[in-house]
């Protein structure tokens, strides 16, 4: 600390009507807004702050890290700034700005911080064409819940001014303390830069056998991995554990340098953007392949020749094998939890543990409260997301830990581990269609009107001709969740319509006006192909159904992404006339999809 105390400055500013939470994951934008509209920043990050009590604010700890994306620097040095004229008294951020969301988690429980602040849009692009976005998560190291959000976007409408110290710097790349003696302070502001991997690392060895997963990459007849970062936040997190830390040889991990535009790709781990990844399995020479999104809560996993093991699949297999994990032998198992689109194939596994499986709305907010309680200790969702109680976020690097240690103590490749599951608690078929840069406006008349048409009871009886099958609506509602914690009610995030199985899903995580995902599941023993078609037919809407006349702005246009067993498999835009759409889509998919 030289010189003269920092001043610290009062800015009028102007609220903006925008800048609502998109529930845990934040408040996402084009990037170009953020940079571009005066306060905008500013304006959201008061109001994070300023959604904490003021005793609670004034010298606690917060923790702040980024995936590294374009303008994540900028806006770390005005968190920064901000945070210090708004009394709090220390910051914990990852070297050079770098924390994955869950490190942020693991940092916030163990030093038991206030909160955090994430700077991340997740699997969306970066680069100032791209998306920048900004979480809170709260003091259990979990998303923000929905009534502190809620708080934060009532302060957003009204805020008139910020608190902000512009002439604070600090240099993120020095590990180590930084004080600042600041104007009108008693004590000094500090700021600690520290290894975005250390604290983390040091809890998943509690969790993990290491010397078993070590065996496996580098013992006889080693299992030779392939680890795709995407050039997010993982790079130094696949190096130091995977790497450094577990043997596995150097040239595993691929993409593993944080670039603030993801190299000019999309940081989603799926078979549409990890391409790179995908090509290289598909060469036999790896057993095992994974890959992260931005921010490092979401992955996905591949076996030799490119074997795809679908997230619904991977929550019910990592649920069936928790015996291999010694956190899980110690701990015990007390529950699971899914959202609502997941496929059902972790209730079977459920059901064979006599455990509780608790169905949430989309979000991971709504996991966090059940394993405070206690209720759950393993939870996951259909959109590569997949986590435990160790933490309060999904966790792409541990889901992967856990697969390595499956296939060391089960000594079988990843696809023998998949089969053997189908073979136990039988197949769930499963697939989702995304639409992408749907207008706010589109989405809601569809949803208004399926509401319409699933709450009418002449619906219900209705049947439907598929490949040799007639199917029979069984059951009709608009998806409510009571919270068995707090007895808060979540209504109308989803319709259920089962034919014999299906879900419709507005999601919420794009920038572009909107997402739109369809989710059906048909359970079955069979592992065979005799039922393919008659199964992709039944996962459809047939052209002249009641959901098809009612969405013909929709269903008029192939979707965005295209998933089932095989994986995101197609990206396209381009119109087809509504009688034709779904079976040009049929007619694409049959013969890729493996059954």
């Amino acid at each position: 600390m030289e010189g003269s105390p920092i001043p610290v400055l009062t800015v009028p500013t102007a609220p903006y009507e925008d800048q609502r939470p998109a529930g845990g994951g934040g408040l996402r934008r084009p990037t170009g807004l953020f940079e571009g509209q005066r306060n905008y920043l500013p304006n959201f990050i008061q109001s994070v702050l300023s959604s904490i009590d003021l005793r609670d604010r004034q010298g606690c700890t917060m923790v702040v890290g980024s995936d590294g994306r374009y303008f994540s620097r900028t806006a770390t040095e005005i968190v920064v700034q901000m945070a210090a004229a708004n009394g709090i008294g220390r910051l914990i951020i990852g070297q050079n700005g770098i924390l994955s969301t869950p490190a942020v988690s693991c940092i916030i429980r163990k030093i038991k911080a206030a909160g955090g602040i994430i700077l991340t849009a997740s699997h969306c692009p970066g680069g100032p064409g791209g998306e920048f976005g900004v979480k809170f998560n709260v003091a259990n190291g979990g998303p923000a819940p929905d009534v502190v959000s809620d708080k934060i976007y009532q302060i957003s409408k009204t805020i008139e001014e910020y608190a902000i110290c512009p002439d604070l710097r600090i240099d993120l790349s020095r590990l180590g303390r930084q004080e600042f003696d600041l104007e009108n302070k008693f004590k000094p502001f500090r700021v600690e830069i520290v290894d975005p991997v250390d604290i983390y690392l040091n809890l998943l060895r509690t969790i993990f056998d290491f010397n078993a997963i070590k065996s496996l990459l580098t013992g006889p007849g080693q299992l030779k991995i392939r680890v795709d970062a995407m050039h997010g936040v993982m790079g130094p997190y696949v190096r130091k554990v995977l790497c450094d830390e577990l043997g596995a040889p150097a040239n595993s991990a691929i993409n593993c340098v944080p670039l603030e535009d993801f190299g000019g790709q999309h940081p989603d781990p799926n078979l549409t953007y990890a391409t790179t990844l995908l090509e290289a399995m598909k060469g036999g020479e790896y057993g095992f392949g994974a890959a992260f999104d931005a921010d490092g809560d979401r992955y996905m996993i591949l076996g030799q020749n490119g074997f795809f093991v679908s997230p619904s699949d991977s929550l019910a297999i990592i649920a069936a094998n928790l015996s291999c994990i010694p956190y899980f032998r110690q701990m015990g198992v007390r529950g699971f939890g899914r959202s609502m689109p997941t496929s059902t194939a972790l209730d079977r596994v459920a059901k064979s543990m006599k455990v509780p499986v608790y169905e949430t709305p989309a979000g991971w907010r709504f996991f966090s409260n059940l394993m405070d309680s206690g209720r759950c200790s393993l939870c996951g969702e259909e959109s590569f997301g997949t986590g435990s109680d160790h933490l309060r976020e999904k966790d792409g690097l541990w889901a992967v830990l856990v697969w390595l240690s499956i296939i060391a103590a089960r000594k079988q490749s990843v696809e023998e581990i998949v089969r053997d599951h189908w073979a136990k608690f039988g197949r769930h078929y499963y697939c989702r269609f995304d639409y992408e840069g749907l207008e706010p406006k589109t989405t809601y008349y569809i949803m208004r009107d399926l509401e319409a048409l699933v709450t009418d009871k002449s619906f219900i009886g209705q049947q439907f001709a598929v490949g040799s099958h007639v199917y029979s609506v069984a059951k009709t509602d608009s998806f409510e969740y009571v919270d068995p914690v707090d007895g808060t009610v979540t209504k109308k995030q989803v319709l259920v319509r089962k034919l014999p199985e299906q879900v419709i899903k507005q999601i919420g995580t794009g920038v572009g006006g909107g997402w739109w995902g369809c989710d059906r599941g048909v359970k079955c023993p069979t592992t065979g192909g005799a039922f393919r078609d008659d199964l992709l037919r039944a996962l459809h809407f047939t052209d002249d159904s009641p959901i098809a006349r009612k969405g013909e702005s929709l269903w008029q246009r192939l979707p965005t992404y295209f998933t089932a067993e095989g994986g995101l498999k197609h990206r396209t835009l381009a119109p087809y006339p509504l009688g034709n759409s779904w079976a040009n889509t049929l007619n694409r998919f049959r013969s890729i999809i493996s059954f």
